[in-house]
């Protein structure tokens, strides 16, 4: 795999296992090239991350290029965590994720197709398991296609909820208190499946019909005080409201202790909310891509939370380089948080953009490097000015509504508390 350095920065590159098939199993091969977990570029991908000022980096993210071994396939994550040994959690889960994935993907769907044997493709914007009563397209007619995308979102369930045991079993990190999101997306050609679970965020860079560039966000975030959410969280006798300090902020607390106060409600580990409502589901979704998508930007809430969508698909439109893009959105990132909060801690900060098509330049990326960030206009006020838009209110596990149909920038969040908080009073006011 070629890179493309930004100053002196080096990717870290890391040797991974990548599975081969035949011979009446799997075997795992030792070297696989095109694996990136720090601050660097591959050849469709760029990666970077800062350290706030809350102590340790809690962020992780990985690119990896070629995944399962197959060519024009990217895999790419990135890991918000919280709590006292959240940095070990997310950097865990990061490393493990994508082998377990990829280990059920082949299990489950083999060598499946994704286009129909006439060589057309399949309808773009799917829900991996849309239905007649969610309204969103369908696979009618095409069961074998149906079929497949199913499995694959099976093979996302599955690999998460491996994982978030794998983390309790960890005799070296505590999870009981210590948690990490997780976004992530598997690109394979033209098909694009995405995983969410927690607050990190996916938005995708397109061009609307006056080709203009817009950003669209490819997952919710998934908060305590979405409808559905919170009804599982309380019928499981989780608590769902907001703390003085952070009027604005939603989180999930124990039925008769106010801690820990998490303001997500689906992570890996915090096993002490597991029976409470937390669970470790992701939401996932599938896209078709198409010749109006640029590129996509996965980042931690230290960025969503000072920069709106569009902003940041502006800022990666904006610059010189394509590889220097991450870098761009987190020094913008840490700039906004300057001048919104002054008197707030800069969070963690971490971004992956993923560069849709290789062989040409994106919007107004030249693909030199040397880019000098620039401050966009900021409005001052964090909470964007699209519509707010619930998730379907369902008693399930998942979304059924894709991610064209739930378009939003979701909430801000003022502080992520590190020290996860414990109050002496145990009959707050509900939200």
């Amino acid at each position: 795999m070629g890179s493309c350095l930004t100053g002196v920065e080096q990717p870290a590159m890391e040797v991974a296992a990548v599975p081969v098939k035949g011979g009446g199993g799997r075997r795992w091969e030792e070297e696989a090239p095109g694996r990136i977990v720090g601050n660097g570029a591959g050849n469709v991908a760029c990666l970077f991350t800062r350290q706030g000022r809350k102590g340790t980096n809690q962020d992780a993210m990985v690119a990896w290029e070629n995944y399962n071994g197959t060519s024009d396939t990217v895999f790419c994550g990135v890991f918000d965590g919280h709590g006292p040994h959240g940095h070990l959690i997310a950097r865990k889960v990061r490393d493990i994720l994508p082998s377990r994935l990829c280990d059920l993907i082949y299990e489950d769907c083999g060598d499946s197709p994704t286009t129909n044997s006439d060589g057309s493709t399949l309808e773009e914007n799917l829900s991996l398991y849309a239905d007649a009563e969610c309204g969103s397209p369908t696979l009618a007619g095409q069961k074998e296609h149906l079929e497949f995308f199913i499995a694959m979102k099976e093979s996302f369930r599955k690999a998460f909820k491996i994982v978030d045991k794998e983390l309790k079993l960890q005799l070296n990190i505590d999870s009981i208190c210590s948690v990490t999101t997780a976004v992530t997306l598997i690109k394979q050609g033209h098909d694009l499946i995405v995983g969410n679970l927690g607050d990190s965020r996916a938005v995708l860079g397109t061009r609307d019909q006056n080709d203009k560039l817009v950003a669209h966000q490819l997952t919710f975030d998934l908060k305590p005080d979405h409808p559905r959410e919170a009804r599982r969280i309380r019928r499981c006798n989780g608590r769902v409201f907001t703390h003085q300090d952070e009027p604005d902020v939603a989180r999930l607390w124990l039925p008769n202790c106010n801690s820990p106060g998490l303001a997500m409600a689906r992570a890996f580990g915090d096993f002490c909310l597991k029976d409470f409502g937390l669970i470790s589901v992701p939401d996932v979704t599938y896209r078709r891509i198409t010749e109006k998508d640029e590129f996509i930007v996965l980042a931690t809430d230290g960025v969503w939370d000072v920069l709106s969508n569009q902003e940041v698909v502006d800022i990666v439109a904006s610059c010189s380089g394509r590889f220097t893009a991450a870098h761009s959105v987190v020094d913008l990132a840490n700039e906004a948080w300057r001048f919104k909060y002054p008197t707030s801690k800069t969070d963690d900060c971490a971004v992956v953009c993923l560069f849709l098509n290789k062989n040409e330049v994106v919007s107004g990326l030249s693909g030199h490097p040397g880019y000098s960030p620039r401050m966009p206009a900021l409005s001052g006020n964090t909470q964007p000015n699209s519509k707010r838009i619930t998730p379907e209110d369902d008693d399930g596990g998942d979304s059924n509504v894709s991610g064209d149909e739930r378009s939003l920038d979701g909430f801000a969040r003022l502080n992520t508390l590190f020290a996860l908080p414990k109050f002496d009073d145990t009959s707050p006011t509900k939200k």
